[in-house]
């Protein structure tokens, strides 16, 4: 299957500014994907756009992955509010943070990691208002819909985040004339700004890039954005969203979608993703897809033997696994889900304590009907 052809059937084709769909397949590109720090880690929502990427990087092409540094320091326009300017050290933080995180996802795959600042931070203001600025057009940058969302609720645009957009096209020029880069990806969300590069490019060296966004991923059972839960994101870092719950995440989507993320979060084929679709559709009471779709975006994100030791205690907790067979790193995981009390407690102030009766009456039933197991095994009361 051509790339082209792939990632339509993987649901990542949206906006383009070419019209030939065989562009895609007819050279080998030089491309970027950016990402600000506005946080210390991706989501899963991020996720999609960068297991786009991992497709090209599959089939040769040159990757150049973007923490904007630069950029951050402004904040991307929403339709809502302006963003708050994060200080200084926040944002160097976020920015560490997610190159060590994207270089995890992409261990053992050769790309380049770039930081806008490099070169943003060295612009004089004049000189960049004279040779950037006088190419962008205030009709086009006020007709776009977070502008007129802003004007109508009253909020209005401050100057500075009508720059990014310029600096975001200067991004895409500067890399076209540094390292050749002709094609940039991102989510659709971000549309407008990457069609301004590609507009700039064309007016200060004649030449032509282009632009191929990936849909917005919609949890079709809520309708809001994917990975965005009652308690927020689901975050590619453990210490915002563990192992475990990451793992949980997946294993509960819903029938009506899993099929479509496991096309877009796992790299496994179309005959592997097929017959798994057809397994599925037979017994989906086993929930075989769930199951695979966890198992294998688990171990993109947070390595197999991560993968592994959730599956052991999640074997424990819901499918009558042996507790006496968890690794010290597997109790240090289940410690993490559930309730835990000080060590040299009894069971009946430990059940008490932790919450899991509501008191010591309760708790000394429950031993005496044999309800209780203490390590795996019944703990009675006599």
């Amino acid at each position: 299957m051509k790339l082209s052809e792939e990632l339509q059937w993987r649901g990542f084709w949206n906006q383009t500014t070419f019209t030939d769909d065989k562009l895609i397949d007819s050279e080998n590109f030089t491309l970027y994907l950016g990402t600000d720090p506005s946080a210390d880690s991706l989501h899963v929502g991020h996720l999609a756009v960068y297991m786009m990427v991992r497709h090209f990087l599959e089939r040769g092409h040159k990757v150049f992955l973007l923490v904007g540094g630069g950029t951050g320091m402004i904040g991307d326009m929403r339709d809502t509010e302006e963003r708050n300017l994060l200080p200084y050290e926040e944002i160097e933080h976020n920015k560490q943070a997610l190159k060590s995180q994207v270089s995890r996802i992409f261990a053992g795959r050769d790309f380049t990691l770039v930081d806008n600042a490099d070169w943003l931070a060295e612009l004089e203001l004049l000189p960049f208002l004279r040779d950037i600025g006088k190419n962008f057009n205030m009709a086009d940058l006020v007709s776009r819909e977070f502008f007129k969302a802003r004007i109508n609720n009253g909020k209005g645009l401050s100057f500075a985040e009508f720059t990014y957009t310029l600096l975001q096209g200067y991004d895409f020029w500067h890399l076209f004339r540094e390292y050749g880069v002709t094609l940039q990806l991102g989510g659709s969300d971000q549309w407008g700004n990457f069609f301004f590069g590609v507009s700039l490019i064309r007016k200060l060296e004649s030449g032509e890039v282009y632009v191929l966004t990936a849909p917005l991923v919609i949890n079709k059972s809520t309708g809001r954005k994917f990975g965005k839960s009652e308690g927020g994101a689901v975050w590619l870092d453990e210490n915002k969203t563990s192992v475990y719950k990451f793992y949980q995440f997946w294993l509960n989507v819903d029938d009506e979608s899993a099929i479509d993320y496991m096309k877009m979060y796992t790299m496994l084929d179309r005959d592997t993703i097929e017959a798994i679709a057809e397994n599925h559709a037979v017994n989906p009471g086993a929930r075989s897809v769930q199951k695979v779709l966890a198992r294998e975006v688990t171990d993109i994100v947070h390595g197999g033997a991560r993968r592994e030791s959730v599956e052991r205690v999640n074997e424990v907790l819901f499918g009558g696994g042996d507790f006496k067979k968890l690794s010290d790193d597997d109790l240090g995981a289940l410690a993490e889900e559930i309730p835990c009390v000080d060590a040299g407690i009894d069971v009946i102030g430990a059940l008490v304590e932790s919450g899991a009766v509501g008191s010591n009456g309760e708790a000394k039933r429950l031993l005496k009907s044999g309800a209780i197991s203490l390590n795996g095994e019944k703990a009675c009361r006599k």
